[in-house]
């Protein structure tokens, strides 16, 4: 803790920034996960937490969100876990209410998914390539 408080101001807020996206990736399938909760085990503001992912062009919530939807869409194309239903998966990483996912993943990637599992089983279990242009999240950033 000493040694961090030696380091500049922004050096200070990167590491904060990293020591939060690692407990949100940890925490990512808890469906409390939430601002809230995330600024209370880091000892900080909600307002400041906010503030470290505008900074990164981000929002809190977005960025769970990408990164649960990027988990479903994994899963959904992981041809062994074809027998697991879709609203299990959404479960597994955090979404509590199976039509919001659905909304969100086709938002995101441009079919339901139901989609992606079907084209996926239709390929041999090789990667899908979906919507090209919807983002898809680095677990290392």
């Amino acid at each position: 803790m000493d040694v961090e408080r030696s380091l500049p101001a922004e050096s200070r807020t990167r590491a904060l920034l990293l020591r939060v996206q690692s407990h949100v990736r940890r925490h990512l399938r808890d469906p409390g996960l939430n601002p809230d909760s995330i600024a209370a085990a880091h000892h900080i503001s909600t307002r400041y937490l906010h503030r470290l992912f505008q900074e990164q062009g981000l929002t809190v919530s977005s960025w769970i969100r990408q990164l649960r939807l990027e988990r479903c869409r994994r899963a959904l194309a992981n041809p062994a876990l074809a027998g697991v239903p879709v609203g299990a998966i959404a479960a597994r990483w955090g979404f509590t209410q199976p039509a919001v996912f659905t909304r969100a993943f086709r938002a995101a990637y441009g079919l339901t998914p139901s989609e992606v599992r079907a084209r996926t089983l239709l390929s041999d279990g090789s990667a899908l390539a979906v919507n090209k242009s919807a983002p898809m999240v680095n677990d290392a950033g």
